[in-house]
């Protein structure tokens, strides 16, 4: 039966976050890519399919009645010689991160333990930097404010690395709002990313409505990407999707390293996008862009034109619908 492999974990946000970053590079860990600074909640553990909606479920239950968390973090410290770790001691409101931590750690997420639950951020393991980080971050302290926590997956990324990615999101102390007390009630629930059986209601809605208007249910967008590297960096990347009904390709994200632009890159993904969106039977390619940024003279040179303009479509700026066909 097929399982995926998850965690809980509270991800630790900027600037903090970047700060523990830099400090995980500088005692030696070359991998800060694989997961994000964290303090874990539930270790990895193997949940079948079916039950991914359920752990979803226990994630937002536990977040509900968890009170937003202040912590500190710091100093550095180590589980050596049991296992040569070096991590960062968590204080501040230790209660509440238990009780948290004991909501979520129920099935399907519970699993066999060989230690005790000891709240830290790990910096680097099995490092002979063990003693001299300890050393040099003797005094190290960072007040965070933690406000949601995460259910994370095990994945590949495109080097076959095991890498670990948040599939959901439930905001700490998030208590439903009802409103039309005394007549038709309505309980309304802040969240982050939608859990798995609202997104699958949503999607048997979208089909019921597909086949209201049109008469069927109309085919699944085609997510497509390219990446750039150079020497094995990523230097590029864009992604989009092909509506396969009508044709047409949305190219939603576009990002060049700023060490390498004015070098063709940009141009070159493009180009590659465009010609894999091709091959999945679009016949044009859309995309938004600022209408005064810099953006917009760059695909123009692509060959793309102004479709419609859209007046103050974010953050109080104009942006135009730009076309291009294949």
């Amino acid at each position: 039966m097929p399982r995926q492999r998850l965690g809980v974990a509270l991800l630790i946000p900027p600037p903090v976050g970047t700060e523990v970053d830099a400090l995980r590079k500088a005692v030696g860990d070359d991998d800060v890519d694989r997961i994000a600074p964290h303090i874990t909640l539930v270790p990895p553990v193997n949940v079948r399919e079916e039950d991914v909606s359920s752990a979803i479920g226990v994630l937002h239950r536990a977040a509900a009645s968890s009170p937003t968390l202040r912590l500190v973090l710091g100093p550095a410290t180590t589980f050596a010689p049991i296992s040569p770790t070096l991590h960062l001691a968590v204080d501040g409101d230790l209660d509440g991160l238990q009780a948290l931590r004991d909501a979520v750690f129920v099935p399907p997420l519970a699993r066999a333990l060989t230690h005790p639950f000891v709240p830290h951020v790990t910096l680097v393991e099995e490092s002979e930097r063990v003693e001299a980080g300890v050393a040099a971050l003797a005094d190290y302290r960072a007040d965070v404010v933690l406000d949601r926590v995460h259910l994370l997956r095990e994945q590949r990324d495109d080097e076959g690395r095991r890498i670990w990615r948040p599939i959901a999101e439930a905001v700490l102390d998030a208590k439903p709002a009802v409103v039309g007390r005394g007549g038709l009630e309505l309980e309304l629930t802040p969240a982050g990313a939608l859990p798995g059986d609202v997104e699958r209601w949503l999607v048997d809605r979208w089909n019921e409505f597909d086949v209201e208007r049109y008469g069927e249910v109309l085919p699944i967008d085609v997510p497509i990407s390219i990446v750039g590297r150079r020497d094995g960096r990523v230097v590029a990347a864009c992604k989009g999707d092909v509506r396969t009904k009508t044709g047409e390709a949305y190219l939603s994200h576009l990002l060049v390293s700023s060490d390498v632009r004015n070098e063709g890159v940009g141009a070159h993904v493009v180009a590659a996008w465009t010609s894999l969106a091709a091959d999945h039977g679009a016949t044009y390619v859309t995309l938004r862009t600022q209408a005064d940024g810099r953006s917009r003279p760059f695909y123009e040179r692509l060959g793309f034109t102004v479709w419609y303009r859209m007046l103050e479509w974010r953050n109080g700026e104009d942006f135009v619908q730009m076309r291009k066909d294949l």
